[in-house]
């Protein structure tokens, strides 16, 4: 089975059908730079636009940088604090202005899904918490690989700290304050400590585009109970998630 998957992020709109056997794409990846203002419009228009570009027929998923339920934007989209998104249902309009069925998820929640299906978490039952290291934090929760969404966990302080998480342990932040790797190993143990005494998972794992660097860092990582391994689905997750989402609200 084949389903058009599409990741909106803060320059580009990516998207590519999967194969949801595999979880592999079966076409090289479309790419449409994100509207600057991020004008709700504006968005909507090149997502039914990047949509267009595919010969296909049948259900979209759209991984979304916001909290989102049952198709509405819970919070501003991360990285874009514009009006006009909160409260909107983003399925509805998105699936209008396209023509066809789209469903809408977070995109942490996307990546997320990816890995509990191909990737790293495939199999893995109990509690299982993904995080995606970027320009902020972004949080998957799964139970017995079922997805719980709109995990915050960029949003969560950690004792003694005055600014969130993702103000100390995004991939943005090493290269801002220039860490070096073992101080940014560091951080991620204290977070990754955090994460498991609060949530009790069998199970993190680290991803974004800094993971694939995980030789210099994940070996700091020493927790008491959980696992920590690095993702195996890198820049492919969240397109994948996203149609991997579609299919199952199909």
């Amino acid at each position: 089975m084949q389903v058009l998957g599409i990741d909106v992020g803060g320059s580009g709109i990516k998207g590519a059908l999967v194969d949801l056997e595999s979880g592999e794409l079966l076409c090289d990846r479309v790419r449409l730079k994100t509207p600057g203002s991020f004008d709700i419009d504006k968005v909507t228009a090149s997502i039914a636009r990047l949509i267009c570009r595919f010969d296909y027929e049948g259900p979209v998923g759209v991984g979304f940088p916001a909290a989102v339920a049952n198709g509405h934007v819970l919070t501003p989209p991360t990285a874009h604090h514009v009006p006009g998104w909160v409260g909107q249902s983003i399925s509805k309009r998105f699936s209008k202005a396209a023509g066809c069925e789209v469903t809408v998820l977070n995109d942490a929640d996307a990546a997320g899904l990816a890995e509990m299906r191909f990737g790293a978490g495939r199999d893995v039952n109990g509690v299982v918490i993904t995080v995606t290291l970027g320009t902020g934090v972004g949080g998957g929760m799964f139970m017995d690989s079922q997805l719980v969404p709109n995990l915050e966990v960029g949003k969560l302080y950690l004792p003694g700290h005055r600014e969130v998480v993702e103000q100390y342990v995004a991939s943005r932040i090493r290269k801002e304050a220039n860490l070096a790797w073992e101080e940014y190993g560091s951080r991620l143990n204290e977070f990754c400590l955090h994460v498991e005494h609060l949530f009790s998972p069998q199970l993190i794992i680290i991803g974004g585009g800094i993971s694939q660097r995980h030789k210099r860092f994940l070996p700091l990582v020493k927790l008491k109970r959980s696992r920590v391994v690095p993702a195996q689905m890198r820049n492919e997750a969240g397109i994948t998630g996203a149609a991997a989402w579609a299919s199952y609200s199909g």
